[in-house]
């Protein structure tokens, strides 16, 4: 080969080889952008994988990982020529997109995290500084308030002073209780023992930011002063005593519904079919009662606040006269009185008592409309009574009490003898209830009662069987110091003058019964008498471990005054003026039963919250006189 050819050879075999080896080195930087790009798309990928993927993937990225630290191992390739050396770099040009918005999303959550960290801080730093301010502080919160009224910066003892102070006003005032201006009657809370629970609703109060979260404490408070909290306050009353109250009240309505009832009279049985009428809706009547006293405005209450609670009624029918149950009650077997000493107990004599006719035809007798029915008994007598038993029977006597009457008052005098004889003699076995409606009978003209007075429309007026309610006021006393358990009492609309206000029993036939239940561990004997002009009771029984000694304390609360009618009677002489009835004050009496044993005092109760109405005077006048005419000079 010619030196030139082999010149021209060579030169191409260079370039040749010159072209190669830049070839290769395109090949590696390519290779290694690659091999980086790849790596980042697999890291992207591998965060969208599924889960059921996960291991196969994370085998992939070890493998992928052994690789790269293979490569970086490597020692750099240098590439030398004739003009200059190239070395292999990582390329310089843009990053991707991706690798961007990953830059961007780690510089975000770096800016959140250290925010977080700041107000957390800053929270933390307030909460410790408004602790500290408030660590010693002994004053209710800013913002609390009960019943409306605030109570924020008070000590817990000077709320409790202000708050009992509004209370106070609150349960002096009564509410009116009124149906159809027909009637109506007072009502205090104290009546039914209404009171809050002042020292509940303090310490709720008191314990507004105060808790052991300081965080949460200090919550509270920012929030309680500038909203408020206003805490509930609970009450309680005797819901016996609020019973009483609606069922006595219920009791005077006119038009009330009468239930059918049955008695006993001369060897017959009386049934008297029942009445329809209206009723108190008592539940509602309770519910609007304890509103009106709970939901009391107090900071509008003034000394003559009054508040009107108006009744409604509803329609109620009587019930059908259930002659089983009226024969099941007055069928008894004739038994003869006795009694044991060890241990003591009295059998009272009892009299066999049975219809004339069956107890079917006695029930298709009563299929009609009669608003009474009469049936003839058969009535076996027992051969020993418990009069019979002797005074050995009931050694001890329980108690005593007795009241005055005006003799010479014939028909009243009447009256109160035919009751008394009624109840003379009855025993009572433990746990056994007395009801004078039932003893004494219905008061009829047959029975030998006779005209007297009585109180009704508003005053003093004639009315058969007038002043046995004297019986009933006297056995009540009598009862009560016996320490017996009362089941029905009310007291008479207008105080009486044989027992102190609060110490009477009224009764009226169908409506209102004197009960009490015989509450000792043995049985005990009432015995009564009417002459003289004394009416007594009392109670014979055996004594007991521990016999109290009793004290009846009415305390009249309140007095009411009466209004004066004046009658025009053109019979007296002009500006005569005649008294037909002499006004009495009304009143509001509170009586308490106090127990004594061996002179101390062991416990005291309230037994009953009475409301007396005035009565009105009532004058005769003559006719007015006119004046004289002035003489003309």
């Amino acid at each position: 080969m010619s030196s030139a050819k082999k010149k021209k050879a060579n030169k191409k075999k260079n370039s040749q080889k010159k072209n190669n080896t830049n070839s290769v080195k395109q090949n590696e930087v390519k290779k290694v952008e690659e091999v980086k790009c790849e790596e980042v798309a697999k890291k992207e990928i591998d965060k969208k994988e599924l889960p059921e993927k996960t291991e196969e993937k994370q085998a992939s990225q070890k493998d992928q990982e052994v690789d790269k630290q293979e490569k970086k191992k490597e020692p750099k390739t240098e590439i030398k020529s004739e003009s200059k050396e190239l070395t292999i770099i990582e390329s310089k040009d843009e990053k991707p997109e991706y690798v961007q918005e990953m830059l961007r999303k780690k510089k975000r959550k770096t800016i959140i995290f250290v925010l977080i960290v700041i107000s957390i801080f800053l929270v933390v730093a307030f909460s410790t500084v408004f602790a500290l301010l408030n660590i010693n502080n002994t004053k209710i919160a800013k913002g609390v308030s009960i019943k409306n009224i605030e109570f924020s910066d008070l000590t817990i003892d000077d709320a409790r002073k202000n708050l009992n102070e509004i209370l106070e006003k609150q349960l002096i005032a009564e509410l009116n209780i009124k149906y159809n201006d027909e009637y109506s009657i007072t009502l205090s809370p104290a009546q039914i023992e209404f009171k809050y629970n002042v020292e509940d609703a303090l310490n709720k109060a008191y314990r507004i930011g105060r808790s052991d979260n300081i965080i949460l404490d200090n919550y509270t408070l920012l929030a309680t002063a500038l909203f408020g909290n206003e805490i509930e306050i609970d009450y309680t009353y005797n819901e016996e005593f609020l019973n009483a109250f609606i069922d006595d009240f219920n009791s005077k309505l006119p038009g009330l519904v009468q239930e059918p009832s049955y008695y006993i009279e001369d060897a017959k049985l009386i049934v008297e079919s029942g009445k329809d009428g209206i009723e108190i809706e008592k539940d509602k009547l309770k519910k609007q009662i304890l509103d009106s006293i709970s939901n009391r405005k107090l900071n509008n209450l003034s000394e003559n606040y009054s508040q009107v609670v108006m009744v409604s009624t509803k329609k109620a029918k009587a019930s059908k006269i259930d002659m089983d149950k009226v024969y099941s009650e007055i069928h008894t077997e004739p038994q003869d009185a006795y009694f044991e000493l060890d241990p003591y107990k009295i059998y009272p004599d009892v009299d066999g008592v049975d219809l004339q006719i069956s107890l079917d035809e006695a029930r298709n007798k009563i299929t009609g409309n009669e608003e009474r029915y009469e049936f003839d008994l058969k009535i076996t007598k027992a051969q020993k009574t418990i009069k019979d038993l002797g005074t050995e029977a009931f050694p001890y006597v329980v108690s005593s009490f007795s009241t005055r009457y005006d003799a010479s008052n014939t028909n009243r005098s009447t009256n109160l003898r035919i009751a008394a004889e009624k109840i003379n003699g009855t025993v009572l076995l433990p746990g056994e209830v007395f009801s004078y409606n039932k003893t004494v009978g219905k008061r009829t003209v047959e029975e030998g009662y006779k005209d007297a007075k009585i109180y009704a429309d508003g005053g003093v007026v004639d009315g058969l069987a007038g002043g046995i309610c004297q019986i009933s006021s006297t056995l009540y006393n009598a009862v009560l110091l016996a320490n017996l358990e009362i089941v029905e009492r009310r007291n008479h609309s207008f105080t009486t003058s044989y027992v102190a206000a609060g110490r009477d029993a009224t009764v009226v036939w169908g409506t209102i019964d004197f009960q009490f239940k015989n509450s000792r561990t043995y049985p005990i004997k009432i015995e009564a008498s009417v002459k003289n002009g004394i009416a007594e009771f009392k109670i014979h029984g055996m004594q007991e471990q521990q016999e109290y000694e009793i004290n009846i304390l009415p305390r009249t609360t309140a007095s009411i005054p009466y209004a004066t009618t004046y009658v025009d009677d053109p019979m007296l002489a002009p500006g005569q003026q005649v008294i037909s009835q002499a006004g009495h004050l009304g009143y509001k009496v509170t009586t308490t039963l106090v127990k004594k044993l061996n002179g101390v005092e062991v416990s005291r109760e309230i037994l009953s919250n009475d409301t007396y109405q005035p009565m009105k005077a009532i004058i005769r006048r003559g006719p007015v006189v006119a004046p004289a005419p002035e003489s003309v000079q």
